[in-house]
Formats: structure tokens, C-alpha cells, sequence
């Protein structure tokens, strides 16, 4: 175990096609992103990192690029959410589905209680957006707890 944790393991880059060549013809060159397996502790608090604020868990461990794009791409969604007049659920154990919907809210970490905080997310129940709003803003919840997974499992070596 302790040996796991220590070793390192390399991405090949060779999934670009001008790439393959050179790859094949000089193997030191697949060797672009080097990362390295964490033990346990550390892979919680990736993981934790990544639910508070979506894509963090990825940036740390040094995606770039996939952090950045879920940062984006979720932080819009749930945005779009609230401009579309859905409501942030809280949880009512007397009504399950409702509970279920809070639930699915709070997977979006931070921006859930920001959103709390400032009075956003009360929802229009008459609004002809507010279905799709709570779509969204429930989508982005569940989405973001992929995210949390994906950058758990990288964290430990299992991707």
C-alpha cells in the first residue's frame, strides 16, 4: 500500500494523430502528464474540495482544463436556473420527493448557499420558466456529484 502511494504513472499523449508517430518512435515522449496516487485522507478532502466549488478537485489535481470547464459549464447551469425562476428546495422529510429535489440542489456545493444567502432561488410557481429553472438547478446538483466522483477515483488511481 505505502508502495502505491509513492509510485508515479504516466498519460500518454499520443491520442492527438500527429502525435502517434512520434510517439511510437520515441517512447520518452509519452510521457507529458505525470501524477501521483494519494492515500485516502488526501483523496476525501479532493473530494470535498470538488463539491464546495465545482471543477476545484480537478484543477488540484492538475486537470486544467476539465476543472476549468466544470467550473464553467456547471456554475452556468445552475446560473441559468436561477434566471429561469426555479426554486432551491430545502429539505422536508414530510414531503420525500421534495426532500429528494433539496438534496439533488445541495450537490452543487458553494453556489447552493450563496444562492440561500442573497434570497435567490425562491421560485415563481406561476412562472411559465419554472419547471425548466428547477430543472436546471437540479441537473446541475447531480452533475456536479459526478464531478465530485471522477476527481475522487483520480485522486486515488483508479482512473
Amino acid at each position: 500500500d505505502v508502495y502505491k502511494r509513492q509510485t508515479y504513472w504516466a498519460v500518454a499523449r499520443a491520442s492527438r494523430p500527429e502525435n502517434r508517430k512520434r510517439c511510437s518512435t520515441y517512447p520518452e515522449l509519452t510521457l507529458s502528464i505525470v501524477s501521483r496516487v494519494l492515500d485516502s485522507r488526501t483523496a476525501v478532502m479532493v473530494g470535498l474540495m470538488a463539491w464546495v466549488v465545482p471543477g476545484a478537485g480537478h484543477l488540484w489535481l492538475g486537470r486544467l482544463s476539465k476543472g476549468c470547464i466544470f467550473f464553467v459549464a456547471l456554475s452556468a447551469m445552475f446560473s441559468i436556473g436561477l434566471m429561469l425562476e426555479g426554486e432551491l428546495f430545502e429539505i422536508e422529510p414530510s414531503q420525500p420527493l421534495v426532500a429528494l429535489a433539496a438534496l439533488a440542489d445541495l450537490g452543487i456545493g458553494l453556489p447552493y448557499f450563496i444562492a440561500q444567502m442573497f434570497g435567490f432561488g425562491a421560485g415563481r410557481v406561476v412562472a411559465t420558466t419554472y419547471e425548466y429553472g428547477n430543472s436546471f438547478l437540479i441537473v446541475s446538483g447531480l452533475l456536479n456529484m459526478l464531478v465530485v466522483l471522477d476527481a475522487f477515483d483520480l485522486a486515488l488511481g483508479r482512473k
